[in-house]
């Protein structure tokens, strides 16, 4: 009995696992994985180096 429970715990979490790389490799409309329906923004590294310039030459 506590082998089966096992196994559909495993199949459940493997189902998820594999919902979620689905959801994130076919993204539709810029939104992102999380479900939330907003569109993720992407990471600017360059807005990043900025910051990070301007807090050295404040220090």
């Amino acid at each position: 009995m506590q082998e089966i429970l096992i196994f559909l715990l495993f199949l459940v979490a493997a189902a998820y696992v594999v919902r979620l790389l689905y959801r994130s490799f076919s993204t539709k409309g810029g939104s992102c994985a999380k479900g939330c329906g907003s569109a993720c923004s992407t990471i600017d590294f360059k807005k990043i180096q900025k910051e990070l310039e301007q807090k050295q030459l404040a220090k």
